[in-house]
C-alpha cells in the first residue's frame, strides 16, 4: 500500500473540525475518516496482479553507448487500468526516463520503452519492475514489485576504432596492393618482375633472367599468416586509474585495435587473459571479426587485487602452440611487478616468439616532475623524476633482453601499438 500527498492534506484539514469543536474526541473522529477513506481507495484501487509482464530481449552494446529495454504490459482484467510503472535496473546500467504512466483497456498491450547507457562492463540487470495503482480518490495506492528477468552485456568501448582506417591505408601500401613491395629476412615472395634502376641486385632471380632477355628481380611482401598472441593482465597493478580510467580498460582499448588491424593483415589471434590464474582464453584462427569476439571475451574482466602468475600466463601461451609468434604482454611498466615476476619467464618466450610489452604511462608524472613553482612542487618532482627513473631503467633492461616496450599514455597507446607492428611486419621481424 503507497498513500499520496492528499493524505497529509485530508489531515490537516481536520484543523478546521478541530477548531470548532477542540476535544480529543474530534482528532481521533477524523483520524478514523481519513483511515476509512483511504482503505476504502485502496480497496476501489485496481489489482496489480491483473497486469501481465513480458520484457524483449536487449542486444549487447559498447559501453558508454546508448540502448534500450522494452517491457510489454498485457491488461488481462475487464476493467480499465490506470498505473504508474518504474522499471527498475542496477545503477551502472544507467537507466532513465524509466517511470511510465500506462492506461490500458482490458485485453490491450502496452510498450514501455526504457533508454540505457551502461557505465561499466559486463552482464548489467534488470531489478525488478514496481507497478502502482490510484484509487478513484487518489488517497491510496496498491503497490507491487515483480522480479522481470532481463539483462543488457555491455562490451568495452573500442574508442581507439577511429584510428583503423589509417592503420589500413598504411597496411595496404605495406602489402603491395598500392604497388609497393618490401625486401629484407623473413619476408614472403611474391612475384618477378623486370629489373629497374635502382633495385638491389641481391633481389635478382638469375635463373628467371637466363630464361628471359632481359635481368629480373623478385618482389616481396610482409609474412602473411603469422600469430599475434595478446596476453592481458588482469592483476592488481591494472586496477590503477589514468586520467579516472582503469589501466585495464586502455589496455583492452590497445588489445582490439591491434586484434583488428592484425586480422585484416591476414594474421591469426590468440588472447590470454588472467592474474594469478588464466581467466579466459580465445584461439581465433584469423577470423575477420575479431575484434567482436575479443569484446565478447574482454566483457566480464575484472582486476584482481592479487599478484599475476606470470608461470601461469607464459604456460598458456605456450599451450596455444611452438610456432613462431608476436607475444603482446598489456601490463604496466611496474619496476616492482615486472622485476619480481615477470623478469624469470621472460627467456621461455624470448627463446621462440618476438616480445612486445605495452604499458599505459600515467601523465601526471611527467606535469609533476616538470612543476618547480613552489617547495612543494620541488619535493613532488623529485619524487615523480624517481619514478621515472626507475621507469627508464626497467625499459632498458627489457631491451636488452631482446624485448620492445611501448609506453605511452592511454590515448596514445593504442595507435602507438599498432605502428609499431606496422614496423616489424614491414623489417620482416615477425
Amino acid at each position: 500500500m503507497a498513500i499520496s500527498g492528499r493524505v497529509p492534506l485530508l489531515l490537516l484539514l481536520g484543523l478546521v473540525p478541530v477548531v470548532l469543536r477542540p476535544t480529543v474526541g474530534t482528532v481521533f473522529l477524523w483520524l478514523l475518516v481519513v483511515a476509512l477513506l483511504a482503505a476504502a481507495d485502496w480497496l476501489a484501487a485496481p489489482r496489480t496482479s491483473v497486469l501481465s509482464w513480458e520484457r524483449r530481449p536487449v542486444g549487447a552494446v559498447r559501453m558508454g553507448h546508448p540502448t534500450e529495454t522494452t517491457l510489454v504490459a498485457s491488461n488481462a482484467s475487464r476493467r480499465r487500468v490506470r498505473a504508474l510503472v518504474r522499471d527498475a535496473w542496477q545503477p551502472s546500467a544507467g537507466a532513465s526516463d524509466n517511470r511510465h504512466r500506462v492506461r490500458l483497456d482490458p485485453g490491450h498491450r502496452a510498450l514501455l520503452r526504457t533508454p540505457l547507457r551502461p557505465r561499466r562492463r559486463g552482464d548489467l540487470r534488470a531489478v525488478g519492475v514496481t507497478v502502482r495503482t490510484r484509487g478513484p480518490l487518489g488517497l491510496a495506492s496498491r503497490q507491487r514489485t515483480v522480479q522481470v528477468d532481463g539483462a543488457v552485456r555491455s562490451l568495452p568501448p573500442f574508442e581507439s576504432r577511429k584510428h583503423l582506417p589509417s592503420r589500413l591505408v598504411r597496411l595496404r601500401d605495406l602489402d603491395g596492393r598500392a604497388a609497393v613491395r618490401v625486401r629484407g629476412q623473413g619476408t614472403e615472395f611474391d612475384s618477378l618482375r623486370e629489373y629497374v634502376r635502382g633495385d638491389d641486385v641481391r633481389s635478382i632471380d638469375w635463373r628467371a633472367s637466363a630464361r628471359n632477355r632481359n635481368v629480373v628481380v623478385r618482389t616481396w611482401q610482409p609474412e602473411r599468416d603469422r600469430r599475434v598472441v595478446l596476453v592481458l593482465d588482469t592483476s592488481r597493478t591494472s586496477a590503477g586509474r589514468v586520467e579516472d580510467v582503469p589501466r585495464l580498460d586502455s589496455a583492452m582499448d590497445a588489445a582490439l585495435l591491434l586484434a583488428a588491424l592484425a586480422a585484416r593483415a591476414g594474421d591469426r589471434i590468440d588472447f590470454v587473459a588472467g592474474d594469478r590464474r588464466v581467466r579466459t582464453r580465445l584461439r581465433s584462427a584469423g577470423s575477420r571479426d575479431v575484434a567482436a569476439r575479443l569484446q565478447e571475451a574482454m566483457a566480464d574482466l575484472e582486476p584482481v587485487i592479487a599478484e599475476a602468475d606470470w608461470d601461469a600466463l607464459v604456460g598458456a601461451v605456450q599451450g596455444m602452440g611452438r610456432q613462431r609468434a608476436l607475444v603482446v604482454l598489456l601490463t604496466p611498466l611496474e619496476p616492482s611487478a615486472i622485476e619480481e615476476g615477470l623478469l624469470t619467464v621472460l627467456p621461455a618466450l624470448t627463446r621462440h616468439h618476438r616480445v612486445v610489452l605495452a604499458s599505459v604511462r600515467d601523465p601526471a608524472l611527467d606535469r609533476l616532475a616538470a612543476a618547480r613553482a613552489t617547495i612543494d612542487d620541488v619535493y613532488d618532482a623529485a619524487a615523480a623524476e624517481q619514478v621515472l627513473a626507475r621507469r627508464r631503467r626497467t625499459a632498458h633492461l627489457l631491451h636488452a633482453l631482446g624485448i620492445d616496450v611501448v609506453d605511452s599514455d592511454a590515448e596514445r597507446l593504442p595507435p602507438a601499438l599498432a605502428d609499431h607492428y606496422l614496423q616489424l611486419k614491414a623489417r620482416g621481424l615477425l
